[in-house]
C-alpha cells in the first residue's frame, strides 16, 4: 500500500510488522517520517475570529448570529445588559446548531424544501401587507428578500424532517383518550356558564408595543373613529374576523391569534364592564357586536367582539366532538414535543459540534463586550 500523509491516519503503526533489531533500524526514518505526519492528523483547523460555532466543519458566523439576535430585541426597549446580550447570543446560536444538524439530515433524506415550496410560503407571508408595508417590516429587521427566503427554506426543510421523523410516529389510540378522560374528569365539568370570545380592540393612543400584522396603529380619537367604521364596515360585508384582528387589532397579547380571548366563565364577566356584560350576554353563536367603549387602566379603548361558542354548565361527555378532539390536541402535544426532544438529543449525540463562543464566554468570565455589540436598526417611520 502506498503512504500518503492522506490514509496515514487510518493506518496501524509500521513498526508492528518487522520483527528484530536490524529490521527496525532499517525503518527508523520512515517511521520517524510516519510519526511526524500522523501528529498533523489530529490537528484542530484554525477558524477566523468571526466563527462562533462549527457543525460537522459547517462553519455558523458572528453575523449569522447577529441577523437572528435583531429579531429578537425591541429596538424602542431598554438597551440589554452585556450578560443579557450574550445569553440571548448564546441561546441564538445554539438554536442555529440544532438547525445546521438537522438541515443535514434533512438533506440525506431528500426532505429539502423546494423552490416551489418556499415561493409559496414566502407569498403567504407576504400577503396581508402592501409593498411599502413589506419592505419597512424587512427593513426593521435588517433582513432581505434573500435573507427571508434562506429562512423559510431551512424551516420549511426541518419541518418536513420532523413531520417524517417525529409526528409520523406518533398514534393516539381510543383507549387513550378513553383514558385520559377517566383521569380528568374534572376538566370537563363546566362549574358556570362560559363564553368562548374573541375581540378586536382599537385605542385613539399611540401603542408602545405593536403586533398586528399591517403595523396599524389609530394614534388619536379622529383616527380611532375612522378605523372602527372601517372595520365595521368589513365586518358587514363579510370580513373574516380572525384575520381582521390579526392586521388590525392593537392588542399585543391576542392579535397574533385572531382576537381568540379563550373561554371566559360568566363570574368574569360580572366583574367586567357592564356594557361588555351586556354586549356578549346578547349575542348568539356566531354574532359580531356593536363596538363598545370601556375604560382601561390605560385609558378608554373600543372592542368589537365575536361570540364563537357558549358552554352551559354541567359535564361534558367523552362521546362529544369537541371533548374529542381536546383531548387527542393534548395527548398528540405531549407525545410531540416529548419525541421531539428525544430526537433532537440523538442528532446531536451524532454531530461534531465546537461552540466557540460558549468557549470565548468562559475563558473571559463573561465578559466579552465586543461579542455583545449588536447594531439594531431603528423603526421605520409609522411605526
Amino acid at each position: 500500500m502506498k503512504l500518503t500523509v492522506a490514509n496515514l491516519c487510518s493506518v496501524g503503526h509500521p513498526m508492528k510488522h518487522f520483527r528484530g533489531v536490524k529490521g527496525a533500524a532499517a525503518w527508523l526514518p520512515l517511521a520517524a517520517m510516519v510519526l511526524a505526519a500522523g501528529a498533523g492528523c489530529n490537528k484542530e483547523v484554525q477558524h477566523a475570529p468571526d466563527v462562533w460555532a462549527v457543525v460537522n466543519g459547517k462553519e455558523i458566523k458572528r453575523d449569522e448570529v447577529d441577523k437572528y439576535y435583531r429579531t429578537r430585541v425591541n429596538p424602542e426597549g431598554q438597551e440589554p445588559s452585556l450578560e443579557e446580550s450574550l445569553s440571548q447570543k448564546l441561546n441564538v446560536l445554539d438554536e442555529l446548531i440544532y438547525n445546521e444538524i438537522l438541515l443535514e439530515k434533512a438533506k440525506k433524506l431528500n426532505l429539502e424544501a423546494s423552490d416551489g415550496e418556499v415561493e409559496d410560503k414566502f407569498t403567504e407571508l407576504k400577503s396581508p401587507y402592501t409593498e411599502d408595508e413589506f419592505q419597512r417590516r424587512l427593513k426593521d429587521q435588517a433582513m432581505s428578500v434573500e435573507d427571508l427566503k434562506l429562512q423559510l427554506r431551512r424551516q420549511l426543510s426541518i419541518q418536513k424532517l420532523l413531520n417524517r421523523e417525529v409526528v409520523a410516529k406518533i398514534t393516539i389510540t381510543d383507549q387513550d383518550v378513553t383514558d385520559f378522560y377517566n383521569a380528568n374528569k374534572a376538566q370537563f365539568n363546566v362549574a358556570e356558564p362560559q363564553y368562548h370570545i374573541a375581540q378586536i380592540v382599537v385605542t385613539p393612543r399611540k401603542e408602545q408595543q405593536l403586533r398586528n400584522r399591517k403595523n396599524d396603529d389609530a394614534s388619536n380619537e379622529a383616527e380611532a373613529e375612522r378605523k372602527v367604521k372601517m372595520l365595521m364596515d368589513r365586518l358587514n360585508s363579510g370580513a373574516d374576523f380572525a384575520q381582521l384582528a390579526m392586521d388590525y387589532s392593537e392588542d399585543m397579547n391576542t392579535a397574533g391569534t385572531g382576537g381568540d380571548l379563550g373561554y371566559v366563565p360568566e363570574s368574569a364577566l360580572n366583574q367586567s364592564d357592564p356594557a361588555l356584560k351586556r354586549a356578549v350576554v346578547g349575542l348568539k353563536a356566531g354574532q359580531v357586536s356593536q363596538p363598545i367603549q370601556v375604560q382601561s387602566k390605560e385609558g378608554a379603548r373600543v372592542l368589537i367582539l365575536k361570540l364563537i361558542t357558549r358552554e352551559s354548565p354541567g359535564l361534558r361527555g367523552i362521546a362529544e366532538p369537541q371533548v374529542q378532539q381536546t383531548i387527542r390536541d393534548t395527548l398528540r402535544n405531549r407525545k410531540e414535543q416529548l419525541l421531539r426532544l428525544a430526537y433532537l438529543a440523538i442528532a446531536r449525540n451524532g454531530a461534531v459540534v465546537k461552540n466557540y463562543l460558549a468557549e470565548q464566554v468562559m475563558e473571559a468570565a463573561g465578559k466579552l463586550p465586543d461579542a455583545a455589540k449588536t447594531n439594531v436598526p431603528p423603526r421605520s417611520i409609522g411605526h
